[in-house]
């Protein structure tokens, strides 16, 4: 089969696909975005010797998000389908899926970002706090903004590996390039439709790790 006559036959579909696997994507980092970076922040300023040194806050958290974390992506789906139609009424399609992809996404976040903060320059922390500035400036205006590379680098981590978590989520009918691949290139085998969602997959991820690499560039010279 030619790429063109592959292109007539599952275009339409793998384009269909495609979209709802940004959508999935762009709404679950949102959400895991907001969820993550603020629980970042509060590892690293509740931990020993820190700001808002707190350890039941810094055990309690730091707990959770390594109970979550260890559990397999597609483990966590199938347990979270009974809470998932309970927030959002529905476990299939792109809604159903997003509750799940926030709570594996969330704390993979908290946990790249409290590497980020914790990579900024103590002398550099020191010496706002010698001059009076408040902790929560200092957190925001100065600690944020210096890790911001890392920060950006790691985010596009966390959007590639939500990528591979929507193409698992396609076992449970949740739509997107993992759904098509599961159901057309496994169950009907159609190899040609799993190598085409294989190809768009890969160039998607070169894509964005592309686009990470050069805005982490260009914030190390902000």
């Amino acid at each position: 089969m030619t790429v063109t006559e592959l292109f007539d036959r599952w275009g339409g579909l793998i384009v269909d696909a495609t979209i709802e696997t940004f959508q999935m994507v762009s709404i679950s980092l949102i959400f895991a975005i907001i969820i993550g970076l603020p629980l970042g922040i509060l590892l690293v300023t509740t931990r020993p010797n820190k700001s808002f040194e707190n350890k039941y806050i810094y055990r309690t958290l730091n707990a959770i998000i390594n109970i979550i974390r260890s559990i397999p992506f597609i483990i966590l789906l199938f347990t979270l389908l009974p809470f998932t139609r309970m927030i959002v009424g529905t476990s299939m399609g792109v809604r159903g899926v997003i509750v799940p992809l926030v709570i594996f996404t969330a704390p993979f976040i908290a946990r790249l970002m409290e590497s980020a903060l914790l990579e900024v320059d103590k002398g550099v922390l020191e010496a706002y706090e010698a001059m009076g500035i408040k902790t929560k400036d200092i957190i925001w205006h100065v600690m944020v903004r210096e890790a911001k590379p890392s920060i950006i680098l790691g985010i596009t981590i966390a959007v590639i590996a939500l990528i591979g978590a929507t193409a698992m989520a396609g076992l449970v009918g949740a739509g997107g390039l993992g759904d098509v691949a599961y159901r057309f290139g496994h169950l009907r085998y159609e190899p040609e439709v799993m190598y085409f969602t294989i190809i768009i997959l890969v160039v998607i991820i070169q894509l964005i790790q592309t686009i990470g690499n050069r805005l982490a560039e260009r914030a190390k010279k902000d």
